[in-house]
């Protein structure tokens, strides 16, 4: 018979007391998922999903094993224990993760909505169906595709033998559609998403609108001449950038070796309108947290500061070896990872940027960010999408160039730090930023 967490952890904890594990720490996480897709009037995939699972750590003798499990009942005890035991006789290292007992103090942060937990879900396939309706009503040039509506639920609980008792839930929605626009032999994609924590976030028309007019700018788009090109990066493409390259902000990553910041705390390695943040307290921020995944308080930090390098993401075990103290990125089986990962915004538009870059390339997609960029060495080269500016101004669509460069000298490159700070359906975020000059291989 499946039991609730607080009652099954009890029941370990007294048979870990037993078998001579001490200090014992469970770990849970539960998830909740819903998706609705939509195409042409028809509802084409529906999905509602629960995902649970749980992690017993305890000290035997001087070691520390581990076990897991998937279910929360009578028999799953025995084996946990069992597996903790063995798991432990196996170790042969002496680097081991220490169970500690809780911080002084935790904030408190937000990032779940019980009204949005309150949904039922025919009103989110009737979001999705009002998206639908809207993009087939579109201007005759845009063929849709799929619209979808998906939403999520998380919580993750950590107890230990120690005093440590935490426990934090999240949610959120977002809503997506693409089309492609056709017109006098050119085709072009576009795509519209929008998230947040309540039906209002995901505006159907907002979407259905945006999506239209991402496809219908994009026509008749041309090439770029090859050559420097000073570029400016729309937040969202900066962001994806960020994202791929985020591992080389990682303390364990420098300490395997793969990252080319280790040891570089104190120095400048960007330009000095760059500070990059990571904010696991950010109200309402998608990774927000109080705690990380060893039960470390959180704290807001910049990694960047004005272009100086003020500190890796740590962990316990990085922040030991480093001789410092963890920064609150543990994320589990031993990762490092940023929580609410952006570049602070400057107090500038968009447009100021444009003008400012005279002529150039205004950069709004990449793709192929898995195949095109080495996440070690910091080089990329992409395909990519956008505008070309003269004279400060849009003056016409290009496509299928590519853009290339190394992502540390981009941060050295950049001139100005646009205000439209974004989150694309990603923890990861970024205003538009102003480089000195990029390599594109056009025409």
């Amino acid at each position: 018979m499946e039991m609730n967490i607080s009652t099954f952890a009890a029941r370990v904890f007294e048979a870990a007391k037993a078998a001579g594990i001490a200090p014992a720490e469970i770990s849970y996480s539960s998830s909740e998922s819903f998706g609705a897709s939509m195409r042409a009037g028809a509802l084409e995939d529906y999905n509602v999903s629960e995902r649970v699972s749980l992690m017993l750590r305890g000290r035997v003798g001087e070691r520390i094993g581990t076990s897991s499990t998937q279910a929360l009942d009578e028999e799953s005890i025995d084996l946990l224990i069992r597996g903790v035991m063995e798991s432990a006789s196996l170790i042969e290292t002496d680097e081991q993760d220490d169970i500690l007992p809780p911080d002084d103090h935790y904030e408190t942060v937000c990032n779940y909505s019980e009204a949005l937990d309150a949904v039922p879900a025919e009103a989110k396939i009737a979001l999705a169906a009002d998206i639908d309706r809207r993009m087939q009503a579109a201007d005759a040039r845009i063929k849709p595709n799929m619209s979808m509506v998906r939403s999520a639920k998380e919580t993750f609980f950590l107890r230990n033998t120690l005093g440590l008792d935490l426990s934090h839930t999240s949610n959120m929605i977002y809503a997506y559609t693409s089309a492609l626009a056709k017109e006098d032999g050119h085709a072009a994609t576009g795509f519209k998403l929008l998230w947040g924590y309540g039906m209002d976030d995901v505006n159907a028309e907002t979407i259905a609108v945006g999506c239209q007019e991402d496809a219908l700018s994009q026509l008749g788009a041309g090439r770029m001449k090859s050559g420097m090109t000073p570029v400016v990066i729309r937040g969202g493409t900066m962001a994806d950038l960020l994202s791929t390259f985020s591992g080389v902000f990682s303390a364990d990553n420098a300490q395997k070796g793969l990252s080319l910041l280790a040891g570089r705390e104190g120095e400048t390695i960007a330009s000095s309108c760059v500070t990059l943040t990571d904010d696991p307290l950010m109200p309402w921020g998608m990774a927000s947290s109080p705690f990380d995944h060893e039960g470390a308080a959180t704290r807001t930090k910049n990694v960047i500061e004005n272009g100086v390098l003020r500190t890796l993401l740590h962990n316990r075990k990085t922040a030991k070896k480093a001789g410092t103290v963890t920064t609150g990125n543990a994320a589990g089986g031993g990762r490092v990872a940023p929580s609410n990962f952006f570049i602070v915004p400057g107090t500038e538009a968009l447009d100021s940027l444009l003008a400012q870059m005279g002529d150039g390339l205004y950069l709004t997609d990449v793709s192929g960010l898995h195949a095109g960029a080495n996440p070690i060495s910091g080089d990329f080269s992409l395909l990519s999408r956008g505008f070309e500016v003269k004279d400060g101004k849009i003056v016409r669509p290009v496509e299928q160039f590519t853009v290339a460069g190394n992502f540390y000298q981009l941060l050295k490159d950049v001139l100005a730090v646009g205000s439209d700070l974004v989150f694309e359906g990603s923890p990861v975020g970024c205003p538009s930023v102003l480089v000195s000059g990029l390599s594109v291989a056009g025409e």
